[in-house]
């Protein structure tokens, strides 16, 4: 068995090599005729673009990032020299002249043109060989992990889920691997979201699955959606033989898989081969941030009747449908069933669940923090409704741009990107949900104060063995609750189960109900004690 596993984790290594790898192959140039036809596709009306451009990449050979670089410095030389312009007549009070000077600048980012111009000027045996290159980078990679993983079939053959060995292992005890995993994942997300025309090369592997679905070539985001997609199958997969013998983990699995291959990533990329806006119907506000931003409001109501539906499905998503499924059934029914967030944290994030900090001072840290991103993610959006339906730039001081570009920035590429997963190996798998996520801030708040979801507890039968408290992603004491025999209605549990399910004595269990009829084992074992010496003193 240990050699499938080795075996496994080489052909892993080497798909993740040639994928990294990629990055740094192919060549890049462009004809003075595509220069010319890009900038009139964008509507371009500075002639300094233009000759910078030339100069740039014209008739060049350029690796990636040499090509990267010039097309930015082009963006940045053509925009400054209009900004100094505008400068210049600005302190001139020669106000018209000053407000020519806009139409000539370049909106948008410079990777974002970088990107695009990278996208038709690259060649080579990646580009000519999509469907080879795939199976080099994630046919060889979806293989490895999964050689890796099934021999636990039979190493796991006993009934049961334990505490079986994290802290002596160095990728799930803080060791050197785990701190390699961190660096990759970290620099993933960072390539991904502020460096995205490094990474061309993988758009072309899956050029032909995008436009396949979707009709149109693959871009940086359909690469993330389909890798997201490819790691949860092949950790459900480990879920499914390391959790096999509990049901309950096992249909959670398969939602949680469903929900993110189908809604999150089929669904939209149907919906946009048939000019259609691509929408995720799961993805409930505050998490979905920019659903009431401009540019995404403009497009639904110009969409017609589809997009009509999808704002009203997704006010009554946030508004109606999110609280009545909390009361009946707590945060868990979207955090652990149906959540993209959540999903790849019970799946790539699982080996790391043990990593959740569980002392007062980070439950402190976790509720102000996550509360405070909840209220930023309420007042940009009341400014940004303000502003779209006055017409006005901002609202008492805060300007509608700036405001959603910061959120933007910090919570959304930050936060929930680079921090809430690349920190998964040290930090646990939940660092996003517990400290950071708007929705399961405010999804903690219906469960604490009005749902029937608790986890109950049996504190006569428990044998302090740590278990639950070693294994809750959350960062709760699970073991402390038990102890006293406290039923468990923190607003931070997304009730996945684990805690009940490594249980060696069947202390905790996951009930839905109403408040009336829970039973306190505490006072059952207090009132057992009360009828024994009854007993006895009548003997």
């Amino acid at each position: 068995m240990k050699a499938i596993k080795h075996t496994g984790l080489v052909i892993f290594l080497i798909g993740l090599l040639i994928f990294t790898a990629s990055i740094f192959t192919g060549n890049f140039s462009l004809t003075q005729t595509e220069v010319d036809n890009f900038i009139a596709e964008k509507g371009y009306k500075s002639e300094i673009i233009k000759t910078e451009l030339s100069k740039a990449v014209v008739g060049k050979e350029l690796n990636i990032f040499e090509f990267s670089s010039n097309v930015r410095n082009a963006f940045d030389t053509s925009n400054k020299h209009y900004d100094d312009l505008i400068a210049k007549y600005d302190a001139e009070k020669n106000w018209d002249a000053k407000g020519q000077q806009y139409q000539y600048k370049i909106y948008g980012k410079p990777h974002t043109l970088s990107y695009n111009l990278a996208k038709k000027a690259g060649s080579g045996f990646i580009k000519e060989n999509a469907g080879l290159m795939w199976f080099l980078t994630f046919g060889l990679g979806i293989i490895g992990a999964l050689l890796f993983i099934i021999p636990n079939l039979i190493l796991l053959g006993q009934p049961g889920i334990k505490n079986n060995g994290i802290y002596l292992e160095s990728p799930t005890n803080k060791g050197l691997i785990a701190w390699l995993v961190l660096i990759f994942l970290v620099s993933f997300y960072l390539v991904l979201y502020f460096m995205p025309d490094y990474i061309v090369n993988w758009t072309y592997i899956l050029d032909p699955i995008s436009k396949a679905l979707n009709g149109g070539e693959a871009s940086q985001w359909f690469v993330y959606g389909f890798l997201y997609c490819v790691i949860m199958l092949v950790m459900g997969v480990r879920m499914y033989i390391k959790y096999r013998h509990n049901k309950y983990q096992i249909i959670r699995t398969t939602s949680v898989l469903f929900f993110q291959i189908v809604f999150a990533f089929l669904i939209p990329e149907i919906m946009t081969s048939l000019n259609m806006p691509g929408y995720d119907f799961k993805n409930a506000f505050p998490l979905d941030y920019d659903f009431f931003f401009e540019w995404n409001l403009d497009s639904l109501r110009n969409s017609g009747g589809i997009g009509l539906f999808i704002l009203v499905w997704g006010i009554v998503l946030t508004l109606i449908i999110v609280p009545v499924m909390v009361y009946f059934f707590g945060k868990r029914w979207y955090c652990s069933w149906v959540c993209g967030c959540g999903g790849l944290a019970e799946t790539l994030g699982d080996p790391y669940r043990q990593h959740s900090d569980k002392s007062l001072n980070a439950w402190k840290l976790e509720r102000w923090l996550i509360h405070s991103v909840l209220v930023f993610s309420l007042v940009m959006t009341l400014v940004t409704l303000y502003c779209y339906f006055t017409g006005a730039e901002s609202f008492i001081g805060i300007k509608s741009q700036w405001i959603k570009d910061t959120y933007s920035f910090l919570i959304g590429a930050w936060f929930a990107g680079v921090i809430g997963t690349g920190f998964y190996p040290i930090f646990g798998n939940r660092v996003w949900c517990r400290f950071g996520c708007p929705l399961a801030a405010y999804l903690g708040l219906v469960q604490r104060f009005k749902s029937r979801f608790r986890i109950t507890t049996n504190g006569g039968q428990c044998i302090s063995c740590g278990n639950c408290s070693t294994y809750c992603e959350q960062g709760i004491d699970v073991r402390a609750y038990a102890q006293k025999g406290e039923n468990i209605v923190r607003s931070s549990c997304v009730g996945c189960g684990i805690c009940s399910a490594v249980c060696p004595r069947g202390v905790l269990k996951l009930e839905n109900g109403p408040e009336k009829g829970r039973i306190n084992p505490t006072d059952i074992l207090l009132g057992n004690d009360v009828d024994l010496m009854k007993l006895v003193n009548e003997k």
